[in-house]
């Protein structure tokens, strides 16, 4: 069964970059058909899909955060992790990582698997 688990900073100052990675136990981030999936959810609000990378590599970007969000994978440490430049108090949300089989499942409203989250708040 696959298990995923975020780590990251849990304050952060505005204009920031935010790095958050995300391991992966009891399966392979190259098994084919998967996308591997950051998911955030600001305080009070809905789940909003950021972005995801696949399989092989290719990565896939929710267009309003398009200009500020990398993801990017180890095979060897069977991680992925997401980089968010220029952050402000608005990104402040629990952050999720998430595997799934279709590019973005909150939108598709298809099931996933998430890790438990962790919160990151933006403040000076």
């Amino acid at each position: 069964q696959v298990q995923l688990q975020e780590s990251g900073p849990g304050l952060m100052k505005p204009s920031q970059t935010l790095s958050l990675t995300c391991t992966v136990s009891g399966g392979s981030i190259t098994s084919n058909w998967y996308y591997w999936s950051w998911i955030r959810q600001p305080p009070g609000k809905g789940l909003e899909w950021m972005g995801a990378i696949n399989y092989g590599g290719g990565t896939f970007y929710s267009p309003s955060l398009k200009s500020r969000t990398s993801i990017s994978m180890s095979t060897s440490e069977n991680q992925f992790t997401l980089q968010l430049s220029s952050v402000t108090p608005e990104d402040t949300a629990v952050y999720f990582c998430a595997r799934s089989v279709s590019l973005d499942p909150v939108g598709a409203g298809t099931p996933f698997v998430r890790g438990q989250g962790t919160l990151v708040t933006v403040s000076a």
